[in-house]
């Protein structure tokens, strides 16, 4: 029998309007295209179905969101520019959160996905770059989305560093908030030139565990650092799907 393909659980989006979960197609067709299966997890916030979800999953993709973190999680009153904030997306992200690390899933968090994970690791956000930080770039780039917007500063000899190839980069733009106190364990890895955090990885030791705050699955097709983000993703998924087989054969 041969190795099964990974699955990856993708959190989705909630639109408060009509009171649907969604979720863009790019994620799971970067996902089947690295080689995994996505599953889409509903925001229903239940702990134990939370852990029954994430009990068959080989990997979590935390993903981009039409939503800010509330910052009541991370001990701060609303700015004034704050984005919508969507309950039910922060309560089951950090649900599932809660059960990927307690079974060391690899983990790819992006854009609101790495900003929830900093978050749940204490960490604190900042809740508009463009009123809050001197003399940002411009993060929101809008249209056409796979658009390379701004370059990256990338630590060497990062996880990052690795699935680039250098210690620069372009990337597209997508995010009026940013990483502030980094939360525990967590430890950056890219920076844009105006030094807000582009990147955070996991500090622990057999860890995979990667935060982007660009989006990798748009445009991956046409970028290497990109399509090699997913497929080292899906590959960090590799023993544990391999063990699994080993005992079925």
């Amino acid at each position: 029998m041969g190795t099964r393909r990974p699955f990856i659980g993708i959190t989705m989006r909630h639109e408060l309007e009509t009171e649907r979960f969604y979720l863009a197609r790019q994620y799971g067709g970067a996902v089947a295209a690295a080689g995994g299966v996505p599953v889409h997890i509903p925001l229903i916030p239940d702990p134990e179905l939370v852990a029954a979800f994430v009990g068959g999953l080989d990997g979590v993709l935390l993903p981009g969101s039409a939503s800010d973190v509330d910052p009541l999680r991370y001990g701060r009153e609303p700015h004034a520019r704050l984005g919508p904030v969507h309950p039910l997306k922060d309560e089951t992200d950090l649900l599932v959160l809660k059960e990927a690390e307690a079974r060391r899933l690899p983990l790819l968090a992006i854009c609101f996905g790495m900003q929830v994970w900093n978050v749940y690791r204490g960490g604190t956000l900042i809740q508009d770059i463009a009123s809050e930080v001197p003399k940002a770039h411009k993060h929101e780039q809008g249209a056409p989305r796979d658009r390379r917007s701004h370059s990256l500063r990338i630590q060497p000899e990062s996880l990052l560093a690795s699935l680039a190839g250098e210690d620069v980069a372009l990337v597209n733009s997508h995010h009026h908030q940013a990483l502030e106190r980094l939360g525990e364990g967590l430890q950056a890895s890219a920076w844009s030139s105006d030094g807000l955090v582009e990147a955070v990885e996991d500090t622990r030791e057999g860890r995979w565990a990667l935060g982007v705050q660009w989006h990798p699955e748009i445009g991956w097709e046409g970028d290497r650092l990109s399509s090699n983000i997913f497929r080292a993703f899906l590959d960090a998924t590799a023993d544990r799907t391999l063990h699994e087989s080993d005992n079925t054969d």
